[in-house]
C-alpha cells in the first residue's frame, strides 16, 4: 500500500474508530424520564451526518451533534444518528408519562457542637432549575425554586425525612422561610439511608419525587500537603478503587497517574499524595491493591503494606505483626450495620495474606495469623505430593465469613483445581465447601459474592465469566446471545477488567475497552449494552449517594469526572430488541429491616406476595443459612383476578426451647442463639425484574441494645452533681472501725428514686431499647445490698409471699460465694 493511503487510513481508525452517541436529562439519575423532559443528545466521532428520530419526537437541530430532544408520546422511542460509514447502533429509549415533575433538593449544615446536621431543602423543576442547582452546586434556591416551593407550601406541601433501616422520621422545625424548610438531623453511623418524602401535592398536574439518599457521619477526606508528590498504579494499568461497606460515597481511586479520595461519591475529590523520600519513584508508581477504612488508606507495593491518613504516611510491619511478601489485601464490601457474634470477639476490618499464611485486621492496627497453608492442608487431606497455594481470599456477603480460594494440583504444567475453603470469625472455623473448579495454569480468578444469605458468587479470569449460585448447587459459564461465554471475541479481543455487582442483584461486566455485558444474580447469560464510552478512556462503575450507579472516567492529564449511568434505560432498550420480559408484575413484602432480632418467647411475622399472569405458575422460595435455631411456619394464600395470579406467603418465625428447670441453662442458651440469614426470591425471573430477591438477617439471642432501668431513675430525669453519703459504722457488717463514706454513681445507677420513708419500695422494672421504652417487665427480681449493711428488713416473711420452699438469702449466698465481693456475690449468672 502507498504510503499516502496508509496515513489516510491510519487517519480515519483514530479519527472514527471509536464513534459513540449517548444522551442525558436534566433529571439527576435520570430519576424523570418522560413527556416533559429534555433529552440532550451528543455524538462523538467526525461522520455525523443528522439525527434519525420518530414524528413523535420534535428535535431542536437534527444536523447538530449535540441537540436537545423531546417526545410527545410516551413509549420506545427509536433513535439513531445517521452517520457516513457503518451503521450507528440504534437504542429504544422509553419515554414515561410520569406525573411527577419536580424533585427535592437539599443541603447539609454540620454542627458538630451537638453532633446534629441541619438539611436545607426546597423543591426544584429541573427542566427550569438554574444551571447551579442541576450540578448541585447550589448554595441556595434559585428565584423559580422559591416560587416554586412557596406555591407548594401554602398548598399544603412540606417535606419529611424518613430513615431506612431504623424507621424514624423528622420534620421541619420551622415554617419554611424564602422558600427552604430546614430539618434537624442527628448524625449518625448506623442509619444512613434516608428518604425525603413530601404530602401528596399536585401543582400544575405534577407531583414531587420521593428521593432517596445516603446520610452519615460526616467523613473528612485526607488533604493533600504543600510539596508532597503522587502515588499510583504501574503505568498502563487499568483503575482499582475501595470504598467503606456502608458508606460507599466514600472512596479511593487510583489510577497510573494520581490516587483520588471523595466523601461525596466524587462531586468533589482530593488527591492522596505522599512526602517525598518516603517512597523511590519505582515504589510510588507500583500500588497493586488498595482498602480504604475508617482509619486511612492503605496501600500495598511490593509486598509492604503503607498506610496513609490525615496524620502520616507509614509503613506496616513487624510491630503490627504483619510479615512482609504479601501478595493481596481486601476489606467488605457488604453493608451490615448490625449483626450479632455469639462469642465474644471482634468482627475483623481486612483481610492480608501471603502465598502461605493469613492474616485479619482490626482496629488499632492490629493483625492476628488465623491460617497457614499448612493448617489448610491437614483440613482438606491434602496429598504430601500435591502443591497448595492461596489463590485469592474475598469477603462474602455473610457479615462474619470470608472464603479463601485455594489452587491444587500435583504435577502443576497444564490445569489447576481451584477449591474453597470458609473461615467463620465468630465461631473461629473452617469449613470445606462442595466447590471446585479447573482452570489453565496461567490463569488467575477474581471472586464476587453476591448480596444473597446463601454463599452465592461470580468468577472471572481475562475473558470468561463463571457462576455459582444457591449455595454451590448451581454451576457454570455465563453465556452469551452469540452461543459462548468467551466475552472476549465479542469485545474487539479486549479482556475483562472488573465486575460490579449491587444490592438489586444487577451484574456488570466492563472490559478493559468499555465494552459492557449485564446479567443478574440467578440467571446464566449476559447481554452486551450499547456502547457508552469509548475506548481510550480508563473508567470503573461506582454507588452513587442515592443508591445509583454512575462511572468515573479517568483521563490520561491525570484528572477525573463522575458521569452518570442511565442502566435501566439500557437494559430496556436491550430488552425491546430482544423481547426479553419479567415473568411476573410485581413482588412485595412487608421486610423494613436488614436485621431483626429475637430473643426468648419473641415471634416475627413477615409476608411476601407475588403477582403474576395466570398458567406461568410462579411460587415464592424461602432460603436461610446459618444454625438450624428457628421455627418457621409457612402458610399460603391463592388468588386469582382478573387473569392475574396472587400468592402470599405468611411467614412466622419463632423458638420453642424451655429453659425451666434445665440441668445447664447457659449451654441450652448458647445452643439456641445465633444469626441465620435469610433470602425471599420468585422462582423464576429475568435480566427485567427490577428486584430479584430479598436478604435479611434473623439474630436469635440477647438484644445488646436493650436496657432495663427503674421506673423513676432515668438518667436524663435529674442533672448528675458530686454526691456521697455516710453508713454509720454501726449499721455494717462485721462491725468495722470506721464509718463507710459511699460515693453515689450517676453513670451505673442513674437518677435516685425519691421515697417518703413511710413508702412501702417496690420497683417496677422498664425495658428500653435504642428507639425507646418497650414494655414493663412482669417478672420476679432480686434486690441485694452491695455495701455491707445490715439495718434493712423485708415486708413479707417466704411464707406471706407463698414460697413452698425455702428461697436463697442473703447469708447463704455470701456463704457459698466467699471469694466473690458482695457485690458479685449474688447475681444473675447464679440462678
Amino acid at each position: 500500500m502507498a504510503t499516502p493511503g496508509v496515513a489516510v487510513l491510519l487517519s480515519w481508525l483514530s479519527c472514527c474508530g471509536w464513534a459513540l452517541w449517548r444522551y442525558s436529562s436534566n433529571s439527576p439519575n435520570y430519576l424523570i424520564f418522560s413527556t416533559r423532559s429534555t433529552i440532550n443528545l451528543e455524538y462523538e466521532g467526525t461522520a455525523f451526518s443528522e439525527w434519525s428520530v420518530p414524528e413523535s419526537c420534535s428535535i431542536q437541530d437534527k444536523r447538530s451533534p449535540r441537540t436537545e430532544l423531546r417526545c410527545s408520546s410516551p413509549g420506545f422511542q427509536a433513535i439513531k444518528p445517521v452517520v457516513t460509514g457503518p451503521e450507528e447502533e440504534e437504542r429504544n429509549l422509553y419515554v414515561g408519562d410520569s406525573y411527577t415533575c419536580f424533585l427535592w433538593y437539599f443541603r447539609v449544615r454540620n454542627l458538630f457542637h451537638n453532633l446534629t446536621q441541619i438539611i436545607s431543602i426546597w423543591i426544584y423543576d429541573p427542566e427550569n432549575a438554574d444551571p447551579e442547582e442541576l450540578l448541585w452546586k447550589a448554595k441556595e434556591p434559585s428565584l423559580h425554586s422559591i416560587v416554586l416551593s412557596k406555591q407548594l407550601a401554602i398548598m399544603g406541601q412540606k417535606p419529611t425525612i424518613h430513615t431506612i433501616l431504623q424507621r424514624k422520621a423528622y420534620f421541619p422545625y420551622e415554617d419554611q422561610r424564602k422558600g427552604i424548610w430546614h430539618i434537624l438531623v442527628p448524625m449518625t453511623s448506623d442509619d444512613v439511608i434516608k428518604e425525603i418524602k413530601g404530602n401528596q401535592v399536585i401543582f400544575q398536574d405534577c407531583f414531587v419525587a420521593d428521593m432517596l439518599f445516603l446520610l452519615t457521619f460526616p467523613l473528612a477526606t485526607i488533604s493533600e500537603n504543600p510539596g508532597s508528590l503522587p502515588i499510583s498504579s504501574p503505568a498502563g494499568s487499568q483503575l482499582m478503587s475501595s470504598w467503606m461497606a456502608c458508606v460507599p460515597s466514600y472512596v479511593v481511586v487510583v489510577t497510573d497517574k494520581e490516587t483520588f479520595q471523595t466523601n461525596d461519591s466524587f462531586r468533589t475529590w482530593t488527591k492522596i499524595r505522599v512526602p517525598p523520600n518516603s517512597l523511590s519513584d519505582s515504589e510510588r508508581q507500583n500500588v497493586t491493591g488498595v482498602s480504604l477504612l475508617r482509619d486511612g488508606i492503605y496501600f500495598l507495593i511490593n509486598g509492604i503494606l503503607y498506610l496513609k491518613n490525615h496524620h502520616s504516611f507509614r509503613k506496616l510491619g513487624r510491630k503490627q505483626n504483619l510479615p512482609s511478601g504479601i501478595i493481596g489485601i481486601k476489606s467488605r464490601k457488604w453493608c451490615w450495620v448490625k449483626y450479632m457474634f455469639k462469642n465474644k470477639g471482634r468482627r475483623s476490618r481486612m483481610v492480608v495474606w501471603t502465598e502461605n499464611e493469613i492474616y485479619l485486621g482490626y482496629s488499632s492496627f492490629k493483625y492476628f495469623q488465623v491460617g497457614t497453608i499448612n493448617e489448610l492442608k491437614s483440613l482438606l487431606h491434602v496429598s504430601p505430593a500435591a502443591t497448595l497455594r492461596i489463590h485469592n481470599i474475598e469477603y462474602s456477603a455473610h457479615p462474619v465469613e470470608l472464603a479463601v480460594f485455594l489452587s491444587y494440583c500435583i504435577t502443576c504444567t497444564v490445569t489447576n483445581k481451584i477449591c474453597m475453603v470458609i473461615y467463620n470469625e465468630d465461631l473461629r472455623q473452617w469449613v470445606f465447601q462442595d466447590f471446585a473448579l479447573d482452570i489453565p495454569v496461567d490463569s488467575f480468578l477474581v471472586p464476587h459474592f453476591l448480596f444473597s444469605s446463601l454463599p452465592e458468587l461470580v468468577l472471572r479470569d481475562r475473558h470468561t465469566i463463571y457462576y455459582c449460585y444457591q449455595n454451590f448447587t448451581v454451576t457454570g459459564i455465563v453465556q452469551t446471545t452469540a452461543g459462548h461465554g468467551n466475552l472476549s471475541l465479542l469485545s474487539d479481543n479486549s479482556i475483562i477488567h472488573d465486575i460490579f455487582t449491587d444490592y438489586y442483584g444487577n451484574i456488570l461486566v466492563k472490559m478493559e475497552n468499555n465494552i459492557i455485558f449485564f446479567f443478574k444474580i440467578n440467571t446464566r447469560d449476559a447481554v452486551k449494552l450499547h456502547v457508552w464510552l469509548s475506548d481510550t478512556t480508563k473508567t470503573l462503575f461506582m454507588l452513587g449517594t442515592s443508591g445509583e450507579i454512575y462511572l468515573l472516567n479517568a483521563f490520561n492529564n491525570g484528572t477525573i469526572q463522575a458521569l452518570e449511568y442511565p442502566l435501566n434505560l439500557e437494559i430496556q432498550s436491550i430488552a425491546f430488541k430482544t423481547e426479553d420480559t419479567c415473568p411476573y408484575l410485581a413482588f412485595h413484602n412487608n421486610i423494613f429491616r436488614r436485621f431483626y432480632i429475637l430473643d426468648k418467647r419473641d415471634i416475627l411475622r413477615l409476608w411476601a406476595q407475588i403477582v403474576y399472569p395466570e398458567n406461568i405458575g410462579l411460587y415464592i422460595i424461602l432460603e436461610t443459612y446459618g444454625p438450624q435455631i428457628l421455627e418457621i411456619k409457612e402458610h399460603l394464600h391463592y388468588e386469582i383476578a382478573l387473569g392475574y395470579s396472587i400468592k402470599t406467603m405468611a411467614l412466622v418465625f419463632s423458638q420453642s426451647i424451655n429453659y425451666e428447670a434445665v440441668d445447664d441453662y447457659f449451654k441450652l442458651q448458647n445452643d439456641n442463639t445465633g444469626s441465620v440469614l435469610v433470602n425471599l426470591r420468585p422462582s423464576e425471573y429475568s435480566k427485567m425484574c427490577p428486584a430479584s430477591h430479598w436478604v435479611f438477617q434473623i439474630s436469635v439471642g440477647c438484644d445488646i441494645t436493650k436496657s432495663m432501668i427503674v421506673k423513676g431513675s432515668s438518667k436524663n430525669s435529674c442533672i448528675p452533681y458530686d454526691f456521697s453519703y455516710v453508713i454509720d459504722k454501726s449499721y455494717l457488717r462485721g462491725q468495722p472501725s470506721k464509718n463507710l463514706e459511699v460515693k453515689y454513681n450517676w453513670d451505673v445507677y442513674g437518677c435516685p428514686v425519691r421515697l417518703h420513708v413511710s413508702e412501702k419500695f417496690q420497683p417496677v422494672l422498664q425495658l428500653f431499647n435504642d428507639s425507646g421504652h418497650m414494655e414493663d417487665i412482669p417478672v420476679n427480681f432480686l434486690v441485694w445490698e452491695i455495701h455491707g449493711r445490715d439495718d434493712y428488713s423485708f415486708n413479707n416473711t417466704m411464707k406471706q409471699s407463698g414460697c413452698l420452699n425455702e428461697a436463697q438469702t442473703w447469708k447463704s449466698m455470701t456463704e457459698l460465694n466467699k471469694h466473690l465481693p458482695l457485690e458479685a456475690a449474688w447475681g444473675p449468672e447464679f440462678l
